[in-house]
């Protein structure tokens, strides 16, 4: 048998509730555990003397990793 409970005017059975409990339960458990932000590696700082070149060194390095990945899938 199901108990019924009024909630905001309305008639909510027991069932119900206990699936939003559940459900809410796991959406909080998945966002909690489902990682942060991935930061940036911890590199040595770039002392370029302008901001070209920083820019220059940062892409290079970008293209070595893209090409290291690319060279262990083969």
């Amino acid at each position: 048998m199901v108990a019924y409970f009024d909630i905001a005017g309305k008639k909510v059975g027991s069932h119900v509730l206990a699936m939003l409990t559940l459900g809410t339960t796991a959406g909080i458990a998945y966002l909690s555990m489902r990682g942060g932000d991935k930061k940036e590696k911890n590199l040595p700082p770039i002392n370029a003397e302008s901001g070209d070149e920083e820019k220059f060194i940062r892409e290079f390095l970008a293209n070595a990793e893209k090409e290291e990945k690319a060279g262990a899938k083969h």
